[in-house]
């Protein structure tokens, strides 16, 4: 019985994970360069190209191509938010490692 019941946890795990991922994934994707090409064009003026379209087409073509900086740019949300959750649980280890001194 807990068999069933640690893989029916486990499948909710990954469940939640994958959507985790996905949905940063797609802030990565859709959100971030708009924000980017915005606060771009505010600090250094207007985009060399066409305007955000074309900021977005290079982009999509960096990251079709396996360029490195651009992948990271599309996962940082993703990246930044498990940063945070280590950061947590480092905090609470260490909080509990404080109590039992």
């Amino acid at each position: 019985m807990t068999t069933q019941s640690s893989h029916s946890d486990l499948r909710r795990l990954v469940t939640k994970e994958v959507a985790l991922l996905v949905g940063f994934l797609f802030a990565g994707l859709v959100i971030l360069p708009y924000i980017v090409y915005v606060v771009g064009e505010s600090i250094f003026g207007a985009y060399a190209g066409l305007g955000y379209w074309e900021f977005f087409a290079t982009l999509s073509h960096k990251v079709r191509n396996a360029d490195v900086v651009a992948w990271f740019l599309v996962f940082s949300p993703y990246i930044g938010w498990q940063c945070l959750r280590l950061a947590a649980k480092a905090w609470q280890a260490s909080g509990r490692n404080d109590q039992s001194s």
